[in-house]
């Protein structure tokens, strides 16, 4: 596994003085592309061969929260490629070695210039050295959106929302979806399905609405209405 070592900064964390769990996904999607980076698979070999890595889904589960100043150490692993798909784990622990957090991410690789799928070539077939997955319980990538919910605020996509690729970063939608839920409560469990990427200028309108178990849905729809990414946050205590 890959790691890197890190200290929760007073920047990542809520009014609790916790780690967010936005702050958290951002540790987690660093820490891939540190990984890419140090094997010589980063952002350049990518950008010379018009590919990019997009996210298809996260699923995220938090046992504790750390607190500001706490240091954690960070994790990843490459576990499968199917076709132009890779499957990556991640996991935080605290100084113990203890868990806070672990992931389940899919991922698919594209021609930027066709937008169609590519397969990853040797290099990065040798480079991401497969490893066995986490135990963990692992949910299906699909998330099913109930019809009970409603309409919230539009959002209009701006500079900030944006990263390398050029579209919404997978971790902005996070925080859109949040935002448009509106309340402060413990994420036990993130789900997130990205089905369409959306760019600089367009309008996203959260769709929120509650499964029969509690959990909160918000589906994220373009001014075509589209859904581009859906969004699952379970709440629950820390153990």
């Amino acid at each position: 596994m890959y790691t890197y070592q890190s200290r929760i900064r007073y920047s990542e964390t809520d009014e609790n003085g916790k780690l967010r769990l936005q702050s958290l996904l951002d540790y987690f999607q660093d820490c891939s592309t540190f990984h890419s980076e140090d094997i010589g698979l980063g952002l350049e070999y990518c950008r010379e061969r018009h590919v990019v890595w997009v996210m298809s889904s996260w699923q995220i589960v938090v046992e504790r929260y750390p607190a500001m100043g706490e240091r954690v150490t960070i994790g990843t692993l490459p576990y499968d490629f199917k076709g132009f798909v890779g499957y990556r784990n991640f996991l935080m622990t605290d100084e113990a070695g203890n868990r806070l957090a672990y992931a389940n991410t899919i991922w698919g690789l594209l021609n930027v210039d066709t937008g169609k799928p590519a397969i990853p070539d040797e290099n990065m077939r040798k480079g991401y050295v497969l490893e066995p997955r986490l135990d963990m319980e692992y949910a299906p990538r699909k998330i099913k959106i109930p019809d009970n919910g409603a309409t919230g605020e539009i959002i209009q996509i701006k500079n900030h929302h944006l990263d390398t690729n050029h579209h919404v970063n997978n971790g902005q939608f996070i925080r859109i979806a949040m935002d448009a839920l509106g309340q402060n409560y413990k994420v036990v469990q993130l789900r997130a399905e990205y089905k369409k990427q959306v760019f600089l200028g367009e309008t996203l309108t959260p769709y929120i609405a509650r499964t029969e178990e509690g959990r909160h849905v918000i589906a994220l729809n373009n001014g075509q209405g589209d859904v581009c990414c859906v969004v699952e946050l379970a709440e629950g205590k820390e153990k």
